[in-house]
């Protein structure tokens, strides 16, 4: 072989192989935005309602909720056991068994990975 030939040969193998390392960008996502939100990120107005006691724990968690559930945070399956769980805390809170309820918003939170 001539010497010519074989850094030729070694130029066309060199560039062959770059067109394997190159990659094609991406395909775009199509993805609605969360249900009532445009970006997934809690709107700067959302206030949590406050009060005392038990009834202001169980005002707080479901407003949590309900702004995790408007953002796409929580899906609608887990809202709804959670909402269930926030009726029995109310329900005991109003029955006047405040520790109760205070316990059972607590108990609903940790076992949905949030801050007790």
């Amino acid at each position: 072989m001539s010497r010519n030939f074989l850094p030729a040969l070694g130029i066309a193998a060199l560039v062959g192989l770059g067109g394997c390392n190159s990659s094609s960008p991406p395909p775009p996502v199509a993805s609605a935005p969360p249900q009532g939100s445009a970006n997934g990120v809690t709107p700067s107005t959302f206030r949590l309602p406050g009060g005392a006691g038990c009834s202001g724990d169980v005002a707080n968690w479901q407003a949590i909720q309900d702004n995790d559930l408007q953002t796409g945070h929580v899906s609608q399956s887990v809202y709804n056991q959670i909402k269930g769980e926030i009726a029995q805390a109310a329900a005991a809170c109003q029955a006047g068994r405040d520790g109760e309820a205070r316990s059972m918003v607590r108990a609903s939170k940790v076992r949905h990975g949030y801050p007790g």
